[in-house]
């Protein structure tokens, strides 16, 4: 409204809302949208939400029932009217990433909207130590902000993943049977964010602990589910000095910190992979492609050559520009920063290292050129990967 645009230029319509059931059917939908788009001089902004709610009919045209009518046909429809600009969210179970590319053929975007950064809230409490406390207790889930006891917003997350997330992944990959399998499986992968894991190990562990044998291919079927549905990213080892990739074992983090410490009950809130989370977060925010390092060298002993891997937490990429990064809560003694830095020491290119620290520090480099910042300082300040 604030650009010029007038009133009756936007529409909008939540499927959710009983005064609009009529619209749930595409016929009616498409016909509804036509009538309030008729100046074909004037530009239109269509929002349409719980799109999934949307129902499929059947062609009155068409004998097929293969040929049935849903809002996609509604959509491909209206896009091709020039002065429409349509927008659509929906649930996970109807609307992921591949459909949009596949059902709308490159002529729909995906519009990713990750849950509010550390930046975006900290300005909502009194200082930025407050805000980080609540960021790595409770996460991003913007609605978390409207409420005001603890209490309420852990059983908001809790709904959140239970009535919503996992419903859908249910309702898409029509895994009834297994809800039980899939909710352990998530349990083990939010007790063990940024750890190295593969499909196998968690295999075992289901044998072991819950004395129950799924297959790892069944495993890493599951794992994919979660990561379609946006709840985990998944980050791959690399090689530093043999430029390669490792396909396992890799990294697990979930999209907001909130949903996975409420998947726990509260119970692991532990600072330093809750820490390395909440940057992997920040890091893929910003555009950067996020990967494990892994750090090989040869020393001797005694007279025999031995092999040591050491572990670049992230190794972050974006165009011709490359960082090593390494987590750490902290490194109040000499042996700590020895132990957080050595594989950053063990890489001899001219790539800036960093270290990101839990206290607020002044940025200083040391003398093997690593830079230390703090981790609030980094996360409200999207230049300090320049300093």
């Amino acid at each position: 409204m604030s650009t010029g645009i007038n009133e009756q230029q936007i529409i909008s319509i939540a499927l959710d809302e009983i005064d609009n059931l009529d619209y749930r059917n595409p016929f009616r939908l498409n016909e509804y949208i036509k009538e309030k788009c008729k100046e074909n001089n004037l530009k239109y902004y269509i929002f349409i939400d719980e799109i999934q709610l949307s129902e499929t009919v059947r062609n009155p045209y068409s004998e097929s029932k293969e040929k049935n009518v849903t809002f996609v046909d509604v959509l491909l429809g209206l896009m091709k009217k020039e002065n429409l600009d349509i927008y659509v969210t929906g649930s996970n179970s109807k609307m992921l990433s591949f459909d949009v590319l596949t059902q709308f053929r490159d002529r729909g975007d995906e519009i990713h909207i990750d849950p509010l950064s550390f930046s975006e809230v900290c300005d909502l409490f009194e200082n930025k130590d407050l805000a980080f406390e609540h960021y790595t207790l409770y996460g991003g889930m913007p609605y978390i902000y409207r409420l005001e006891s603890d209490e309420e917003k852990s059983r908001y997350l809790k709904d959140l993943f239970k009535e919503t997330y996992i419903k859908d992944i249910i309702e898409r990959n029509n895994i009834q049977n297994d809800k039980e399998v899939l909710e352990i499986l998530l349990d083990f992968i939010s007790s063990a964010i940024g750890s190295l894991t593969n499909p196998t190990k968690l295999s075992r562990r289901f044998l072991s602990e819950i004395q129950t044998k799924i297959s790892s291919n069944t495993i890493s079927r599951y794992l994919s589910f979660f990561e379609e549905a946006y709840i985990l990213y998944s980050a791959n080892r690399y090689d530093v000095k043999g430029s390669r990739y490792f396909s396992t074992p890799l990294k697990y983090y979930f999209a907001d910190i909130g949903l996975r410490n409420a998947r726990l009950n509260f119970r692991q809130v532990e600072q330093t992979h809750i820490m390395e989370n909440i940057i992997y977060n920040e890091l893929l925010s910003r555009g950067y492609n996020i990967d494990v390092g892994l750090v090989e060298y040869d020393y001797k002993k005694d007279g025999i050559r031995k092999k040591i891997q050491l572990e670049v937490d992230f190794v972050i990429n974006k165009g011709h520009q490359r960082y090593y990064i390494q987590s750490a809560l902290n490194i109040d003694s000499e042996e700590k920063k020895e132990q957080e830095t050595a594989s950053l020491r063990k890489i001899d290119d001219s790539f800036k290292k960093i270290v990101i620290v839990k206290n607020s520090i002044i940025p200083r480099y040391d003398d093997n050129g690593i830079l230390y910042i703090g981790v609030k300082e980094f996360l409200l300040n999207k230049t300090f990967l320049e300093l």
